[in-house]
């Protein structure tokens, strides 16, 4: 083998480094490039092995080694490198020099479980060794020996028996080993603890030696079932060497052998007094905060069942007061009613017992006078009835396209004739206004109510304005309970005396006045805030004394934004039958189905009649041409709306006109189909003549 003394030894390893870079110049061997070849070939096997290798070289055995030998004496490197043997291994070189001669005769030698160096002079190299020492030869001559250190099988299985037994130790638990003859043969410290026997007084006691009678006892069966093989989990009581019994948690763990044969059981049990303890002490809490909870439960209870009772009793009591207002609210209603009612009724039936005592003398000219104020009282009882069903919110609407500021402007002579000269009119109307979805009719009565009440609150004067404006509302409760949308308002301004706080809250109750007695019925507010109502729309006041009032009544826009309507013309003369039209009229009150058909004939319309609704049914079963059917809405049994369902049935292109004092479903939406209309009682001979005229005038498919 031919070695580059240039480049040797090779750097590859540390001590390979540290061996080219130290000066041998004073020592036996002189320059490593000197050095025999024998040496520089046992060297670079030693620096490339893993395992501890030194080389003694030489009488005075100087020490060349590799990485693994320099970390196993600890130390001593790098003072060794170079150095007699006897100055590292210390105490231990004497066997080490005894075994060298048996080395020097050519035989390989091994010391078992040997240090490399004094444990006193390196404590950090306390590391058992089995080493081989073989001799070195050069030819003939043995020129040294080479130690070949192994860690101490011996050793290794102590140290690793030792940290075991340092775990054990260190956890909180009784570890132990029972076998099949139920005697312990391991344990840790933490017996002594318990049960005062160190681990080598108790090795070879039997379990029931060391746990006691008792104790055994309780665990006799889970013992047999471990041996048998089972795993074991459970708690039980154990005796403690200070006398107190202490709760543990025990677990068996079975030991096989290669053949699956139970030799024994580990035992592992952990002291669980203080969890024991403490769930006892937070089952009796829960036991006591139960007890608790149902005393107060009950006690609640009772005061729930009291308080209950108050309810209820407060509830009668507010029940009693409501129907006491309820009694008291119609008690007034009726009063009002019967005052104005029985003034009307005294013109009407005064007025007629003249006539028919005048007819009687044959004094025909003094009756005039009392037939104009007859049907003076009768169109003001008419007029005291709408305002009724207006305020109740069940007058009939006829809803509609209404150009609300067109309506103001037709009513402004009217108005300002209303009002005298003593107080200025002025409107502000939106150029752009939204149509109305409204009553053009009930809109017209309402504002001449407002005109009315603002004059009589300016009795010495003052300035009177009506604006008009489109409104949007964003948000739900902007206004009252309004649905965001569009809508258009109307209000009336005067300059009055304006009203109190108190008179302002009672505005729209019914026959609720300020004005003096037979000047007022106090339906006006409450007619007006009841068509709003009906309408979809709504009405705010505003006023304080002395410095006027502000009505506005809010009502919904019409969808179609761009269309207008004019107000109809008033029609110039009565109109009558064209063509002999055959009309059917239905009607349960005598004297108004004498009226109608006298009516009728009058006009030249040749009229059928019936007292109820399955009368008019056989008629319209019978064939007999029909060109109008007129009926009541209310009448016994099948109502008006159903007979009409039926003519429709059987002559799908007749036209229909309802008459109705009062009927809640003819007041709702969706009532009418096309070709039908609706007229409301009571009703002048022109108004019935004029509507049926232009129902017979309709094109109907």
């Amino acid at each position: 083998m031919v070695v580059d003394a240039g480049f040797w030894p090779s750097e590859r390893s540390e001590m390979g480094r540290q061996i080219r870079r130290h000066d041998w110049s004073t020592t036996v061997l002189g320059p490593v490039e000197q050095w025999p070849t024998v040496l520089r070939v046992v060297l670079d096997t030693v620096l490339e092995a893993p395992l501890p290798m030194c080389i003694l070289w030489g009488e005075a055995s100087l020490q060349l080694y590799n990485d693994a030998h320099a970390a196993a004496i600890g130390d001593h490197h790098p003072g060794a490198l170079g150095a007699p043997v006897a100055t590292s291994w210390g105490n231990n070189w004497p066997d080490l020099h005894h075994a060298s001669p048996l080395a020097e005769r050519n035989q390989t030698c091994t010391l078992r479980s040997y240090r490399p160096v004094d444990s006193s002079l390196s404590p950090g190299s306390n590391v058992g060794f089995d080493i081989a020492i073989s001799p070195i030869r050069d030819g003939q001559q043995i020129v040294g020996q080479l130690l070949c250190l192994r860690p101490s099988e011996e050793e290794a299985l102590r140290r690793r028996n030792a940290e075991i037994k340092m775990i054990n130790d260190a956890l909180p638990v009784l570890i132990g080993y029972v076998d099949r003859d139920e005697r312990f043969r391991f344990n840790n410290s933490h017996y002594e603890s318990w049960y005062g026997l160190s681990p080598e007084s108790l090795y070879g006691k039997s379990v029931r030696e060391v746990i006691g009678e008792e104790a055994y006892a309780i665990r006799e069966a889970h013992i047999k079932a471990a041996l048998a093989g089972q795993e074991l989990s459970f708690e039980a009581y154990s005796s403690h060497r200070d006398g107190k019994p202490r709760q543990t948690q025990v677990q068996y763990l079975p030991r096989r052998d290669d053949q699956g044969e139970v030799q024994g059981f580990f035992v592992l049990a952990q002291d669980v007094t203080e969890r024991w303890e403490a769930e006892q002490a937070l089952r009796e809490l829960n036991e006591t905060l139960e007890s608790r909870v149902q005393e107060r439960t009950e006690a609640l209870a009772e005061v729930y069942e009291r308080l209950l009772k108050e309810m209820a009793s407060r509830e009668q009591a507010q029940e009693a007061l409501r129907q006491a207002q309820k009694m008291e609210a119609v008690g007034q209603l009726t009063g009002g009613i019967a005052h104005d009612f029985n003034n009307m009724l005294t013109g009407i039936i005064g007025g007629l017992d003249l006539i028919q005592r005048y007819n009687q003398t044959g004094r025909h000219a003094e009756t005039q006078r009392f037939i104009d104020a007859a049907v003076t009282s009768a169109n003001r009882a008419a007029a005291l009835t709408h305002r009724l069903l207006a305020f109740a919110r069940r007058q009939p609407l006829n809803l509609k396209r209404v150009d609300i500021n067109a309506l103001v402007e037709s009513m402004h002579d009217l108005m300002v004739r209303t009002l005298g000269s003593h107080i200025l009119v002025d409107a502000q109307l939106q150029l752009d206004l939204w149509p109305a979805h409204s009553d053009d009719n009930q809109l017209e009565s309402a504002l001449l109510n407002l005109v009315i009440n603002a004059r009589d609150a300016m009795p010495d004067g003052g300035s009177l304005y009506i604006a008009t404006a489109n409104v949007m509302l964003q948000q739900p409760g902007e206004i009252g309970d309004l649905a965001p949308g569009r809508y258009v308002s109307l209000s009336v301004l005067d300059s009055g005396c304006g009203m109190t706080p108190k008179v302002l809250a009672a505005a729209f109750e019914p026959f609720f006045t300020t004005k003096p007695i037979g000047q007022g019925t106090g339906l006006g507010l409450s007619m007006i805030y009841g068509f709003a109502r009906q309408a979809g729309g709504h009405v705010q006041i505003r006023s304080e004394p002395g410095q006027g009032t502000e009505v506005t009544l809010y009502l919904p826009a019409h969808c179609d934004l761009q269309t207008q309507v004019v107000p109809d013309a008033p029609a110039e003369q009565v109109p009558k039958a064209l063509q002999g039209e055959r009309v059917l009229v239905v009607e349960d009150d005598a004297a108004v189905r004498m009226l109608v058909m006298d009516v009728l004939d009058m006009l030249g319309y040749r009229a059928l009649e019936a007292a109820e609704a399955n009368a008019a049914v056989a008629i319209l079963v019978s064939g007999e041409p029909l060109d109008l059917l007129i009926s009541d809405v209310g009448l016994p049994g099948m109502n008006g709306r159903q007979l009409a369902d039926i003519a429709r049935q059987l002559r799908p292109t007749l036209r229909v006109l309802f008459m109705t004092g009062y009927a809640e479903q003819a007041a709702s939406s969706g009532f009418l189909d096309k070709g039908m209309d609706m007229i409301s009682k009571p009703f002048t001979i022109d108004l019935l003549a004029t509507r049926i005229r232009a129902m017979l005038a309709q094109e109907l498919e």
